[in-house]
């Protein structure tokens, strides 16, 4: 039971490999869930009830059932209907529309701060509602909710784990593999544990740091 440094030596190139697919999954989810988050929140804005509620009921629909859930439903049964991914396209997918939903909540509660004041003048000025979205009311509302996505961005570093589940060879992924191989199970998940506080206690530090610059 005790530590063994030639064992992590052993793990570090099965580690790198994790390293790399981890980071991959979740900018490549970040940045899905950003973009489908923007789209519900201006869905979910739509006056009319029956472009809202068919959208809304999707967006509480996939909040409210667990992400393990739905990589499983993606992964296993999509195939069965003709649509077929790899495990780590399955897995962005995945947790980038189960992030989206709460992404859609951040943008949401960004929209509804920007003054009133900012529409009656825009609406003064003749511009267009498109104009108004994208040259008034958007960059102001993001620039409020950088720190809570960026938040979000870090709560979906440590979800990824869960794409094990769907053999996404993220980083704890390689430990399993590894341990199977080797027997060798302490150095190899400590190694992942350490990794994932090196680079989600950065990360929140720098929103810390982007909150104290953006919003206050």
């Amino acid at each position: 039971m005790s530590w063994d440094w030639s064992v992590v030596g052993d793990f570090m190139p099965m580690f790198w490999d994790g390293v790399k697919v981890t980071l991959q999954a979740t900018v490549l989810g970040s940045l899905l869930a950003f973009a489908l988050g923007l789209v519900w929140a201006l869905v979910l804005r739509v006056p009319s009830r029956f472009v809202r509620w068919p959208v809304g009921i999707f967006v509480e629909f996939i909040r409210n059932t667990p992400l393990l859930v739905q990589l499983f439903f993606f992964f296993f049964v999509l195939p069965e209907w003709g649509i077929q991914t790899t495990a780590l396209a399955t897995g962005v997918i995945g947790i980038g529309l189960h992030y989206s939903t709460y992404t859609a909540e951040v943008y949401r509660a960004g929209i509804e701060a920007v003054p009133q004041g900012q529409w009656e003048a825009a609406t003064a000025l003749s511009l267009p509602r498109g104009r108004t979205w994208r040259a008034v009311i958007l960059p102001q509302a993001i620039r409020r909710v950088v720190p809570a996505l960026g938040n979000y961005v870090i709560a979906l570093l440590k979800d990824s784990p869960m794409l094990l589940a769907i053999g996404v060879p993220e980083m704890l992924n390689e430990a399993r593999l590894f341990g199977a191989e080797t027997f060798q199970y302490i150095e190899p998940y400590t190694v992942v544990g350490v990794a994932f506080i090196l680079i989600s206690y950065p990360a929140s530090l720098l929103m810390r740091f982007l909150e104290r610059r953006l919003v206050h």
